[in-house]
């Protein structure tokens, strides 16, 4: 529902969205035409939401190879006098990096906003990282939404910002801003209709004679920040005691305040740009003040611009003692700078600067939701019933164990990430960025020379290939480093929602589109490549067994559709176990089926050895290959 009311046409109709939903409706509304990503969570669905309600405004959507081409084609639309907008997560910007540094010193044209999903917590993330560390290296001035409504908002701002100074502005949201929801006032996007003329006029080059013009841009970004009002103060006049907060923060204080009884003696001053800092303004607010309390996710970045602020004008304002993260006074159960804020953290926090008493819930609803949750077991993230990453770990695992020769699996970023856990058998020895575990394996594979004799194996996924890996497999084969990269195809981006990639059919619109075969790239690096499948266990371990001590680099690809792919078209069957032929505890393959193997769907039966639970199996026949006495069996007619 919420997705068709982005383009509904209703100025001043209130509509529920989810952040991510309502920054797809500032762009639309600001007249963007051209935006680009790869995706990654929290973010990964604007870019899925302009792909599919733009076609009515004109909009160009691309699921592009990685994070580093998606900005740089959306800086050429910028260049050539089209709005445009990039959409990444921290670890998108880090592949972006080198461009936006190069980019800011060029300077651009149209208004060009990066929208940054950070993820406190890691939610759905290898890592936690604050990305306005990065945005602030390259030079970027850094908007934060506090709710749904300001995620739609700001960007707007971030356009006329961009086209103000010349330089891309980041809009910064975080995993509670972009999956929450919220209702949010619709403007108007009859300018959005103009039709768009694209036209490369001047020279962007990126030269270090341009530094000082950058720096004059910066100066210029903290003017807009003065006169656009982009600090919001709530409280009583005068305060002694502040909290200073960016995004979703500033709610969280404001209801710790509220909790507490202080609304009369805190106030709150938030920040609606993170960088730079609008001084003039803030150094009104801080004369008087007595005490600062800092709450933003993830790093104290807020808190080291305004105590750096305070340190060169301390004689104006007055003493003020500061509690943030660097003193330890804000944090949560694992330290400061640790896991998302929240209004429970800020409540102990306030109330321990205060002195007083933390309200007692004892006995209300809060408190028994607690208690019923605190007995919930916590849950391991697990592959899917049926996921063919789950075989393939199991052949892998098969087969470092016959050849002998201690061999080791490197990873990735992706679904696959789970092998480092019970549910791929912990077979990761590295995950770091993507790509990486095939860049590690080149280092492993060439250092014979240092009597380095094990086995190397590096998985990665089919949008990883494109994204990160033929660099790295280019590199294996000039230096014939000695390894098995081994790629789970599974014709799909799945970890973040199922978008297409380089090797899919059709593109970000549906429209249909060349697939670039993965194995005729590896034949042009001239690198040996088998494809086996992974349902097919024993082929798969004979298939590894036999490459492992080939020498130089070699790709086995394992392709099989992912599992919850096949479930949305009806593909999926279902496998039953033939009880007087199975030997339950009595068997010689080590309960292969159900505990060992790990798979959901098998269950322990009482007296009856093992039975499958039929809501969960996805009929992959993984078990069927494994079980020795072939008492596992496809369902007639499913």
């Amino acid at each position: 529902m919420s997705i068709d009311s982005v383009k509904i046409e209703q100025p001043g109709k209130k509509v529920l969205l989810t952040g991510n939903e309502a920054i797809a409706r500032g762009a639309i509304e600001a007249g963007m035409k051209y935006a680009t990503s790869y995706p990654g969570s929290p973010s990964a669905e604007v870019l899925d939401v302009l792909a599919k309600v733009g076609n009515p405004f004109g909009i160009y959507a691309e699921w592009s190879t990685n994070e580093k081409v998606a900005s740089e084609a959306a800086a050429a639309a910028s260049f050539a006098g089209i709005r445009s907008m990039t959409i990444m997560k921290p670890d998108g910007l880090n592949v972006a990096i080198d461009f936006f540094t190069s980019l800011a010193y060029s300077g651009i044209n149209a208004g060009m906003v990066v929208v940054l999903g950070d993820d406190p917590s890691a939610h759905s993330s290898i890592k936690e990282e604050d990305s306005r560390y990065l945005a602030k290296l390259s030079r970027l001035p850094i908007l934060e939404p506090m709710n749904i409504q300001e995620a739609k908002d700001l960007t707007i701002k971030a356009f006329e910002l961009s086209e103000f100074i010349g330089l891309p502005v980041v809009l910064r949201g975080v995993t509670r801003i972009c999956h929450a929801s919220g209702l949010v006032t619709l403007g108007d996007i009859e300018k959005a209709k103009a039709p768009v003329k694209a036209e490369l006029k001047e020279k962007f080059l990126c030269q270090p004679l341009a530094h000082p013009e950058l720096e004059q841009k910066v100066k210029k970004a903290a003017l807009w920040a003065e006169n656009n009002n982009t600090i919001e103060y709530s409280g009583p006049a005068n305060a002694e005691s502040i909290v200073i907060a960016t995004g979703p923060c500033a709610l969280y204080a404001k209801e710790a305040l509220i909790e507490l009884g202080l609304t009369d003696e805190i106030g709150v001053l938030r920040l609606k740009m993170s960088w730079p800092l609008p001084d003039k303004t803030l150094l009104g607010y801080l004369k008087g003040t007595k005490e600062v309390i800092f709450a933003e996710e993830t790093d104290p970045f807020i808190e080291e611009g305004i105590t750096s602020l305070v340190a060169y004008h301390g004689s104006e304002i007055g003493p003020i003692k500061f509690f943030g993260k660097r003193n330890e006074y804000v944090k949560g159960p694992m330290g400061a700078g640790i896991g998302e804020l929240n209004t429970d953290i800020l409540i102990d926090t306030l109330a321990e600067i205060k002195g007083i008493k933390r309200p007692d819930y004892s006995g209300s609803t809060a408190s028994c939701v607690e208690h019923v949750c605190g007995s919930i077991p916590l849950r391991d993230r697990a592959f899917c019933a049926g996921c063919p990453h789950r075989a393939s770990y199991w052949a892998i695992k098969a087969a470092l164990s016959l050849d002998g020769n201690n061999g080791f699996v490197l990873g990735d970023i992706g679904c696959y990430a789970m092998g480092r856990g019970p549910t791929g058998y912990n077979m990761l020895s590295t995950v770091h960025s993507m790509g990486s575990g095939v860049g590690l394996a080149n280092g492993f594979g060439t250092m014979q020379r240092f009597d380095f004799k094990q086995p190397v194996i590096a998985v990665v996924g089919d949008s990883t290939f494109y994204h990160a890996v033929i660099p790295a497999l280019i590199n294996a084969k000039h230096n014939s480093a000695k390894f098995l990269c081994v790629i789970l195809d599974n014709s799909t981006t799945a970890m973040t929602g199922h978008q297409p990639h380089s090797g899919s059919v059709i593109d970000a619109r549906g429209v249909d589109a060349p697939a670039l075969s993965i194995e005729k790239i590896i034949s042009g690096i001239e690198i040996p490549y088998t494809i086996a499948d992974p349902y097919d266990v024993n082929d798969t371990i004979d298939v590894i067994l036999a490459k492992l001590p080939e020498p130089g680099p070699k790709v086995l690809i394992l392709r099989q559709e992912c599992v919850l792919l096949k479930s949305k078209v009806g593909k999926n069957q279902k496998m039953y176990i033939d009880q007087t032929l199975c030997l339950g505890s009595k068997c010689g393959c080590g309960d292969l089926c159900s505990r060992a193997f790990n798979c959901p769907a098998n269950i322990n039966a009482p007296e009856q050895g093992k039975m499958i639970d039929q809501a969960l199996c996805v009929g992959c026949g993984v078990c069927a290959t494994l079980c020795p006495t072939h008492a596992i069996k496809l369902v007639e007619g499913s």
